[in-house]
């Protein structure tokens, strides 16, 4: 089977409209977290967001197509012009024909589906738009994608809650190492800082209520964490295999090595808390790859800032690892980017590429009151230089889904 690499990456996110002003910040320790704009949230439970600021996608389509797309699509297109850009690849490099992409997205135009109810409870069915259905679907990031690039190979959106992102990388390096297609677009996607998902997460007491000191609201591993922030973004990886990419002299970022996935079998939303079901999905990354856990220099935690995933993730990698777990650099990027639902796994997974790349792994910002049963080493001092070989990305989501990807520092 042929060796995947990592030959693009791009980024969208609350701390950065492209990945090196994202990165940047990510080293840094700034918090993408503010009072809420997007609409009025007075009387909300929640009142804060990681929301992306400045963003134009006219800089990346034609307003007339803009108007066609959620603004879901809008970052996922926006993302993927970025990608070929730092990537390289084009039809005159790569067969288009074996290039595909599958990008994960949790809820789709859900801003789209209360716009036009709104419209059709106002002033009835006349008032929607023959472009209501294909605003709102979760496929159309990766069709939008398609069309912009000019990709036909395989095309699909993963829908996994919040590990749908990392879903997709999964399932796109299985398409390569099985010989379905050469390169793969793959990552995650989502925008639903709406009224309706802030209510539905608020109602469900997941979010944090710390309205007054937004900054800080988003505290994984901490003791006084109170719930995750919403937030918006996408992550993308172009994914080739290893030959295509020395054909076409490809940058090659990392290596991927590993994809596991498991189910709890438990609850709806809470994880497991013996954390079986999370190591299962780890321990299959790993042998996967063919690596060891002692190997593992680095994690990339899903670490959500709710008080049973943290502690869920925790006793899951103990059970992994064992002593060594306690060697390994772990870090939550949702302490900085909030948690971007199904687009969380894209992002992160694109930030444990560029910590391999660059041997730089970020800190985890607010962890002032290390919770005791949350006892690893979580990078709360701030951004570490390092070394590192292997880092493995975690993401679970609600219905007991758990997906882990093992990346490599890249070796001829």
């Amino acid at each position: 089977m042929p060796r995947v690499v990592v030959t693009g990456m791009s980024a969208v996110t609350p701390i950065g409209n492209n990945l090196e002003e994202s990165w940047k910040n990510l080293l840094e320790g700034k918090s993408g977290v503010d009072r809420l704009t997007r609409f009025d949230c007075t009387g909300y439970a929640s009142q804060i967001a990681a929301e992306i600021k400045d963003f134009d996608p006219v800089l990346y389509m034609h307003p007339k197509e803009a108007k066609r797309m959620d603004r879901f699509c809008h970052l996922a297109v926006a993302a993927s012009r970025m990608l070929i850009q730092d990537s390289g690849i084009s039809p005159e490099n790569m067969d288009m024909d074996l290039c595909g992409v599958i990008l994960g997205c949790g809820l789709g135009g859900l801003e789209t589906i209360e716009e036009f109810h709104s419209k059709l409870l106002k002033s009835g069915p006349r008032r929607v738009s023959p472009f209501y259905i294909p605003l709102l679907i979760a496929n159309m990031a990766a069709g939008q994608v398609s069309i912009m690039t000019g990709t036909r190979g395989p095309n699909l959106v993963t829908t996994s809650a919040c590990a749908s992102g990392l879903h997709a990388i999964g399932y796109a390096y299985s398409d390569i190492k099985l010989g379905r297609a050469r390169a793969m677009i793959t990552g995650g996607v989502e925008s639903t800082i709406t009224p309706m998902a802030v209510s539905g997460f608020s109602a469900m007491k997941a979010l944090s209520t710390s309205n007054d000191s937004p900054q800080q609201a988003s505290r994984p591993f901490d003791r006084d964490r109170d719930g995750f922030v919403i937030g918006e973004g996408s992550g993308l990886l172009l994914l080739e295999d290893l030959e295509s990419a020395r054909e076409r002299g490809a940058t090659i970022y990392a290596e991927v090595t590993g994809f596991g996935a498991s189910g709890d079998a438990y609850h709806i939303t809470a994880p497991d808390d013996s954390g079986q079901g999370m190591a299962l999905a780890m321990k299959q990354a790993l042998r996967e790859a063919k690596t060891t856990p002692e190997q593992i220099d680095h994690i990339n935690a899903h670490g959500t800032s709710t008080s049973l995933n943290d502690l869920t993730e925790t006793k899951a990698i103990k059970e992994v690892f064992g002593r060594h777990a306690y060697d390994i650099l772990l870090t939550a990027n949702k302490s900085m980017i909030g948690h971007t639902l199904g687009a969380a796994g894209g992002i992160e997974g694109v930030f444990s590429v560029k910590s391999l790349h660059h041997g730089h792994i970020p800190g985890t910002i607010n962890l002032d009151n290390q919770d005791p049963e949350c006892d690893l080493d979580y990078c709360g001092r701030g951004s570490i230089k390092r070394n590192i070989n292997y880092a493995l990305c975690n993401s679970f989501g609600f219905g007991g889904t758990n997906c882990c990807i093992l990346f490599k520092k890249f070796e001829e």
